[in-house]
């Protein structure tokens, strides 16, 4: 009878260590997952573009952009290195600066 206590109480003892182990493996699970849902929940900084080829070539055509006006005559845009003026007023064409104005 004493071998079967001992045996009954060895079961005992294996089994408490047993369910020991899984509730600290439950527990270190959820706390992971806790602080996951958190990191998750909290906004994460953007990362500034590094200049880059495409940057850059942005800007300069930022820096080269120019200037646009309205034509008199037919109201089209164009740039303003191709203007014909004539009276003070800017045309996209000499054709349509000799026009009669309306």
């Amino acid at each position: 009878m004493t071998k079967f206590l001992m045996w009954l109480a060895l079961a005992a003892l294996v089994i408490f260590a047993i369910r020991s182990k899984i509730r600290q493996a439950q527990k270190r699970y959820q706390d992971q997952f806790r602080q996951q849902q958190q990191a998750a929940a909290q906004p994460q900084p953007q990362p500034q573009p590094q200049p880059g080829y495409k940057a850059r070539a942005a800007a300069q055509a930022a820096n080269d952009a120019e200037v646009m006006l309205q034509c008199a005559h037919c109201g089209v845009f164009y740039p303003a290195s191709e203007t014909v003026q004539t009276n003070g007023r800017d045309y996209c064409s000499a054709a349509h600066a000799a026009l009669p104005s309306a």
